[in-house]
C-alpha cells in the first residue's frame, strides 16, 4: 500500500492523466494511512503519513511545473501573463534599466556638448 519516495524525475516523463492518475491513488492511500493513524497502529505510520504528504506535493509541483512551461511556450513572442513572470522582489521588479538610466534629456545633453570638461595643460 504504502510506496517509498516519488522520484521527480520519473514524475516528468508521464502525461498529465497519468499523473493525475498517480495523484489520486497517492491521495487515496494518504487517507488510508490517516485513518491507521487516528486508530492508533503506531508512530511508524507518522513517518509514512509525512512522505506520503511529500510524495503528493512533488506530484503536484511536477503538474504545475510543466503546465507554467506549456503555457509560458505558449506566450513566446507575446506579453507574459502576470502569474507566470519572474517574480524576484517588488524593489529588483521597479528599478530602472541600465538603458533607461542612461538615457539624458536634451538639455542634458547640449550642456555636456557645449561646456566639455576643461583640460588644462601643466607647464614642465
Amino acid at each position: 500500500m504504502v510506496k517509498n519516495r516519488v522520484k521527480a524525475a520519473d514524475l516528468r516523463e508521464k502525461s498529465k492523466a497519468e499523473l493525475m492518475q498517480t495523484l489520486s491513488n497517492l491521495k487515496k492511500d494518504l487517507l488510508n494511512l490517516k485513518v491507521q493513524n487516528v486508530g492508533g497502529a503506531g508512530s511508524a505510520s507518522g513517518l509514512k503519513v509525512r512522505e506520503m504528504r511529500k510524495n503528493v506535493a512533488r506530484v503536484l509541483t511536477v503538474i504545475s511545473q510543466t503546465e507554467r512551461k506549456k503555457a509560458l511556450e505558449a506566450a513566446k513572442g507575446k506579453r507574459i501573463p502576470l502569474d507566470l513572470r519572474f517574480k524576484r522582489t517588488r524593489a529588483i521588479r521597479r528599478r530602472m534599466s541600465l538603458s533607461d538610466r542612461n538615457v539624458k534629456t536634451v538639455k542634458e545633453q547640449k550642456r555636456r556638448l557645449h561646456r566639455s570638461r576643461r583640460q588644462y595643460a601643466i607647464k614642465a
